[in-house]
């Protein structure tokens, strides 16, 4: 599905399609006398070659014209300052309560008019990677910021003639009415004081980044570090997909082959270092190869088709932390670009990553779809399980969710650490839980519209729901291991659940792959356990009902999602 860029003079003016106040603020920007076209990935790398403070290493990108560059390419290297990691309390979005788009517009408005004296760079990229589903956008960035530039078409899809004709035969989304997004960015950005702007709308005095998802539009202000228009840009793709009827996903999805022709396909959720690449591009030591191997659909962001559950990839490559590789690591070879690293001379005089976290906690690397021989763009068949990754050390280390409003519930109090991928107030607690609705601290558009299309592939679609502890279990660490094996117990039809204790609407599972652990075994009858696990579960409560209140209940879930927490939090109360 294709969005639209070019419009009948009858079509154009205010109250229709692709032109609000907002929009008509940002698009207008790309069409001004000092914006120069970048048409090539090529094109990019050399301006990002040439960008004041970037390194060029010696490390060749492998194959490099596949990636649509030039053979003797290198991968690049550019450091942000302080801040390396995304800063979600800068979001503002138009239309939730509270948010001052009146304001916000003339901030907006006041930034741009201070671009006409830069020279300013315009690229187009396609999210999306299957006629299905493929939406263009537009990134327009100062000079300066070249390497944000080349980083984002590498992220994404670049022009390449084989996209641009799947693009060209490609349904309109939304019947025709889905205009192109559009992104305007100023990293250089720092509030002035100037009549009529009022900076009180903002939620962070230095920095901002404000959609308006129903027009397909963004600013981002005063922010560096490429993951925020990495995570910008899905942003808007995420809000277009759910408004057409697609579930998105934070997460990772692949496809196993099974003997007899069988197909499963797992979808898994989680933040940043949960462990869902980690799964998601597991080999499983090549235990399926002779069934006809496993397909990744990709490890951060995809969409389901709700009717169809059909899946499909938004981006071609992966951001990856570089902690993950040592130097010298043989994955390393598949690196395009990098940022927040170290660089040193080699024995030979090269200059090479060092891409451990030594300068900072959030090393960050663009690797090549290459890396993952098994891609696909899209999974045609149904996904079969639904896994929420969480690290709630009062779990187990899997267990099954039966009912539909429980199973999306849960996704909607996901459970989890905070990461180094974010940029966290000092003294913040790096362990304690906090609740992500569905591993996606992205979204939107109002909660109800997930737990509905998550509830819908349960319901509807008869897909299975689990929740995976990647963390630990009252002090006994589940080792990828041990997550590897239940998914492999699970994909080949082993699984042996049975109802956890007094809890109706949760199985458990207690042997994975052959082998069992006493120390995953829960004790009902621990009075120190059973009093954190119904702690745990009110929480959950706790945060369906700050949903019901917090921003007007612009969040608030059904009542069938309260009750089916209710009702386990009873239940463990009378362990």
């Amino acid at each position: 599905m294709s969005t639209k860029a070019y419009y009948p003079i009858s079509e154009i003016g205010a109250g229709k399609p692709g032109f609000s106040k907002t929009r008509s603020i940002i698009e207008a920007a790309f069409y001004t006398n000092n914006v120069v076209k970048v048409n090539t990935v090529r094109e990019a790398y050399e301006l990002a070659k040439n960008s004041p403070g970037t390194i060029v290493t010696d490390m060749p990108v492998y194959r490099a014209e596949e990636q649509g560059l030039e053979k003797d390419t290198k991968v690049l290297l550019f450091n942000d300052g302080a801040v390396t990691g995304r800063y979600a309390a800068a979001r503002r979005i138009k239309g939730e309560p509270g948010v001052d788009a009146a304001k916000l517009d003339k901030v907006v408005m006041d930034a741009i008019y201070r671009t006409r004296w830069m020279t300013m760079y315009h690229a187009e990229c396609f999210i999306g990677l299957d006629p299905e589903f493929m939406v263009k956008a537009h990134l327009l960035i100062p000079e300066g910021e070249e390497n944000l530039l080349y980083n984002w078409m590498l992220n994404f899809q670049y022009m390449s003639d084989k996209y641009v004709q799947m693009y060209k035969n490609s349904v309109p989304v939304g019947g025709g009415k889905e205009p192109d997004i559009y992104i305007f960015s100023n990293p250089q950005w720092t509030p002035e004081e100037a009549p009529d702007v009022d900076y009180s709308c903002l939620s962070d005095p230095l920095t901002l980044c404000y959609f308006d998802t129903d027009q397909n539009c963004a600013a981002i202000l005063g922010m560096k570090y490429f993951g925020e228009h990495k995570k910008g840009t899905l942003t808007m793709a995420w809000a277009l997909a759910n408004r057409n009827g697609y579930a998105s996903c934070h997460g990772g999805q692949k496809e196993y082959s099974l003997e007899g022709g069988r197909k499963f396909v797992a979808s898994v959720y989680g933040l940043s270092g949960s462990g869902k690449s980690t799964l998601t591009h597991a080999k499983h030591d090549g235990k399926y190869d002779a069934f006809g191997g496993i397909k990744v659909l990709h490890d951060d962001a995809f969409i389901i088709n709700t009717d169809t559950c059909a899946s499909v990839a938004l981006e071609p490559t992966y951001f990856d932390k570089t902690a993950d590789y040592p130097t010298g690591c043989p994955d390393n070879k598949f690196l395009l670009t990098a940022q927040n690293c170290s660089a040193t001379l080699d024995d030979e005089g090269h200059i090479q990553l060092v891409t451990e976290d030594i300068r900072n906690g959030n090393g960050r690397a663009i690797k090549s779809k290459l890396w993952s021989p098994n891609r696909v763009d899209k999974i045609d068949a149904p996904v079969n399980a639904i896994f929420w990754i969480m690290k709630d050390p009062t779990i187990p280390p899997v267990v099954k969710l039966k009912g539909a409003a429980l199973a999306s519930v849960m996704g909607a109090t996901l459970a989890t650490k905070t990461s180094t991928a974010e940029r966290v107030a000092a003294g913040t607690d790096m362990n304690a839980l906090r609740i992500v609705p569905y591993a996606n601290p992205f979204r939107t558009y109002p909660l109800v519209n997930d737990y509905e299309k998550f509830k819908k592939l349960v319901d509807e679609k008869n897909v299975d729901c689990y929740i995976v502890n990647t963390g630990d279990f009252m002090g006994t660490k589940c080792k990828p291991a041990d997550t590897l094996g239940i998914l492999e117990t699970i994909v080949e039809g082993k699984a042996k659940f049975e109802q956890w204790g007094p809890f109706e609407d949760i199985e458990i599972m207690y042997d994975w792959s052959g082998k069992t652990s006493d120390a995953f075994k829960p004790d009902l009858s621990d009075k120190t356990y059973t009093e954190a696990l119904k702690n745990a579960m009110q929480n959950r409560v706790d945060a369906v009902e700050g949903f019901a209140t917090k921003k007007e209940g612009y969040d608030k879930l059904p009542d069938e999602a309260l009750a089916a927490l209710k009702k386990i939090v009873e239940e463990a109360a009378s362990l």
